[in-house]
């Protein structure tokens, strides 16, 4: 793929990492810079992935060099052999040697890791990755004392682990039974739905244990994971090359309004992109206030001056400090936007220290009570609805719950790129929504749902100092700025994203920013995630339709207002049956299904 290709399709010309299928009977994988990716026998994706990965003390990936990697196959067995090194930020290294050995009905992964120097890790070893689609199947768990569990990959999404202390996972799927065995270290599992990852994580060292820690130089660790398959697939492997079938549902409500967040500077910005911003046609726009940084008059004043002429609903996103008196630090936001002139249709308040993550067993910040904070917005800003929920992830909103008779709507935000930042993962983050989705209502009921914003880069690091700086545009985990926002990549995910919303009932989905990294308009002017966000707001309030898609991880649909718009989420072209009609999709590209009248006729 020539460079010009690549930034098109990806915003980079760096082209992605390159993936090694390996086959031995039944069994079939991929090998993806050491890692293991879609364990499937007879075609059937039984294990997403087994990694092993080094965490820094800001939960960030230390990215393996990987030397004197050999891969040997014949008939019955497939072996791969690496040696590894991994640095921390601040330069302590770690080498490791790997073992992957495959036959026709098991696999063994792995992995003697020495430290060169005293190594500051959050986590060091194995994570075994389950597909979502697994949610409610049986699960037969073995703890390290020999108890037997007998449970369910968790449904609506859990918020804490489901499962610790973790020696053996037995699960069914589709006529097979697989065995995953775990040695070298105490391990347990959650539900990464919670961070869009379309994945339930066996990973190592339990939470609750101190991190980060430091692993000792000189000091061995040894792991391993070793998965057993017995029995034959119940259903044939798809080929890949066949048409992707869409089909017309039951009816699904409306589409919600689609909005932008905007950020001080995107106001200053918007006398120059006014016909852009105009042309893009959506409903709302999330005004992104940082008062717990000092954010105050100056940038009211900005909002003010660029969005109080036009239609859009206006609601002011306030994260206060979350001091003892939540009414003081209101009432100054409050006469700060009536001092700048700032017409508003409602506020969301978050607290500062509800921005970082409490993950399950930690002490909770000191924060004043949510239900105090909403009566304190309602206080300064009369007659206006107020929201909350969280600023950040889904993970938060599922882990602290906002007093529902305080609040008007609730909201949250999604990023694909918490845990793993390859293009599969990202694209595969999207079968991650409709959970999402679902668990939220079980949380807020009938609320108005506001989701977003929704972006691939990540605009806030609920689990470390900041979001990950990222100056040569690398596909890597938690980046406050990522290369596919400028390629036809976003422009499918998002169209992809809104697909997955179907039956959430969504008052609202905000997409990005106007500018900037997580902007609709780049350097270049408009990306081409512009046309997709476009596209979406011309639907807003539309009658909607369930869209089913014969292979959603290749195509999906979105049906509403009469119009159906096919996305290819693939780098691959795609063909389409809607109804009697073919449409041919290029890698990552959406159009709109022309014979609406026969598509509608398949449901």
């Amino acid at each position: 793929m020539d460079e010009d290709l690549l930034c098109s399709l990806y915003g980079t010309a760096c082209p992605p990492a390159p993936a090694r299928r390996i086959a031995v009977g039944k069994l079939s994988f991929e090998l993806v810079e050491g890692n293991l990716r879609g364990l499937r026998v007879g075609g059937v994706e039984v294990i997403r992935a087994v990694q092993y990965l080094v965490r820094d003390s800001g939960w960030g990936t230390m990215i393996p060099q990987i030397v004197d990697l050999s891969v040997s196959e014949n008939a019955s067995v497939a072996e791969v052999r690496y040696k590894a090194r991994c640095s921390s930020p601040d330069g302590a290294r770690l080498d490791y040697e790997a073992s992957i050995v495959a036959t026709g009905n098991s696999l063994d992964f792995s992995v003697t890791a020495c430290a060169l120097d005293d190594l500051k890790t959050n986590r060091l070893g194995f994570c075994v990755l389950h597909p979502a689609a697994l949610a409610g199947a049986g699960l037969t768990v073995e703890h390290g004392d020999g108890r037997v569990e007998r449970a369910c990959f968790p449904d609506l999404i859990e918020p804490s682990q489901p499962f610790t202390d973790i020696a053996e996972m037995i699960h069914e799927q589709d006529g097979i039974t697989v065995i995953c065995r775990l040695s070298g270290d105490s391990f347990e599992m959650e539900d990464q739905r919670n961070w869009s990852d379309a994945s339930y994580k066996t990973y190592v060292r339990p939470l609750a244990k101190p991190w980060p820690y430091v692993v000792p130089a000189g000091s061995v660790d040894r792991q391993s994971v070793s998965i057993a398959v017995a029995g034959q697939a119940d259903c044939p492997a798809g080929g890949g090359g066949e048409p992707v079938e869409l089909t017309m549902g039951a009816s699904i409500g409306v589409m919600p309004r689609i909005g932008l967040v905007l950020t001080p500077e995107d106001a200053r910005a918007m006398a120059i992109h006014r016909a852009a911003f105009s042309d893009l046609g959506v409903q709302d726009l999330l005004l992104s206030l940082a008062a717990h940084r000092g954010e105050g008059l100056a940038e009211l004043a900005a909002f003010a001056h660029g969005v109080n002429d036009l239609p859009q609903r206006r609601t002011l996103e306030c994260v206060i400090p979350g001091g003892e008196d939540p009414h003081a630090e209101l009432r100054d936001v409050a006469a700060q936007v009536a001092d700048a002139g700032l017409k508003l249709d409602a506020i969301a308040v978050y607290p500062a220290p509800d921005l970082m993550s409490t993950p399950p067993g930690s002490a909770w910040p000191p924060c004043p009570a949510l239900a105090d904070v909403y009566a304190a917005a309602r206080a300064a800003f009369p007659g206006l609805p107020v929201g909350g929920g969280t600023f950040a992830y889904f993970t938060e909103l599922n882990r602290k719950h906002p007093p529902l008779g305080s609040v008007d709507f609730v909201s949250h935000a999604t990023c694909p790129i918490v845990h793993a930042a390859d293009d599969l993962s990202v694209m595969q983050s999207l079968e991650a929504i409709p959970a999402i989705l679902r668990s939220g209502r079980a949380i807020i009921g009938d609320k108005p749902y506001r989701l977003g914003p929704v972006t691939i880069a990540m605009r806030h690091n609920p689990y470390g100092a900041a979001a990950k700086a990222n100056p040569e545009g690398a596909r890597i985990p938690m980046a406050d700025e990522d290369p596919r926002q400028d390629g036809a990549f976003a422009a499918a995910w998002t169209i992809g994203y809104a697909a997955m919303t179907g039956a959430a009932r969504l008052d609202t989905l905000t997409f990005g920013a106007l500018t900037g990294p997580r902007g609709v308009i780049g350097e270049g002017g408009r990306r081409p995630v512009f046309e997709a966000v476009k596209a979406l707001a011309a639907l807003a309030g539309a009658a909607r339709h369930a869209c089913g898609s014969s292979a959603p991880q290749r195509v999906v649909g979105l049906a509403a207002g009469g119009r159906v718009i096919a996305v290819n989420l693939t780098a691959a072209v795609q063909t389409v049956r809607a109804g009697s009609g073919l449409l041919t999709l290029e890698p990552f590209a959406f159009a709109e299904v022309q014979d609406f009248s026969a598509l509608s006729g398949c449901a």
